[in-house]
């Protein structure tokens, strides 16, 4: 069981997880309006992130300003490593406490294109562990709906009370996002060992120190589908 003191410090703002700016803070009312519980204000942040941060990897920045909290909420864009940082610090900043949880991941949310980019189907992933109900639960605010509908995938919902890990591959229940290496939680964004690991693991996704190659969009390379009647 975490310490009071201990949780106190995952309240904190960080670096990061710079949550006292005036963008974050907007972003923060907007999302939770009237929720009154932790539960509630987690769960609004959660699709605020999910849905309101559009999933992007093409020519998104990996530079110490650009993973700041403030800057994904004003650029509205970002992939798993943005969108967690931002969900993260968005609960600590109605007082819940969190960390980032960093895993080595199959994912089936992909065009062939980004495969390529990135080695395969294994991502190095970004999360969010928080504390809600004496529980550390883990979180994935990720993949928006609208993505997921076009790659004939599920989206992946948070009720507040357990995980949201676990991405079903497909709207039948089918093959799920399979976690292959956890490599624990992080109180705030471990900037350099994340970008020396992304950049082990991916060395094709780079365009230079900190900025990932291509342009476009995930959504334009979505497979067509064809729908039964």
């Amino acid at each position: 069981m975490p310490s009071m003191s201990n949780l106190q410090t995952l309240r904190r703002a960080t670096e990061f997880l710079d949550y006292e700016t005036d963008t974050v803070q907007k972003f923060v009312a907007e999302a939770v309006g009237d929720a009154t519980t932790e539960a509630e204000k987690a769960v609004r942040l959660y699709y605020a992130v999910r849905d309101g941060i559009n999933y992007e990897v093409y020519a998104t920045k990996l530079s110490r300003e650009a993973l700041r909290a403030s800057s994904i909420a004003r650029s509205g864009l970002g992939f798993c490593v943005h969108k967690s940082i931002l969900y993260a610090a968005a609960v600590r900043a109605v007082g819940i406490p969190s960390r980032l949880v960093y895993a080595d991941v199959r994912n089936h949310l992909a065009s062939e294109r980004l495969k390529s980019m990135v080695g395969g189907e294994v991502f190095h992933h970004g999360l969010v562990s928080v504390h809600l109900g004496g529980h550390w639960l883990r979180v994935t605010p990720v993949f928006n709906g609208l993505l997921c509908r076009l790659y004939g995938m599920a989206p992946l919902e948070f009720d507040g009370t357990s995980d949201s890990v676990h991405h079903p591959y497909d709207e039948r229940g089918g093959t799920q996002m399979e976690f292959l290496k956890d490599y624990g939680a992080y109180d705030d964004v471990p900037f350099d060992l994340l970008l020396e690991r992304m950049r082990a693991k991916h060395p094709r996704m780079f365009a230079d120190r900190d900025s990932v190659a291509g342009s476009g969009s995930l959504a334009d390379e979505a497979p067509a589908r064809t729908t039964s009647v």
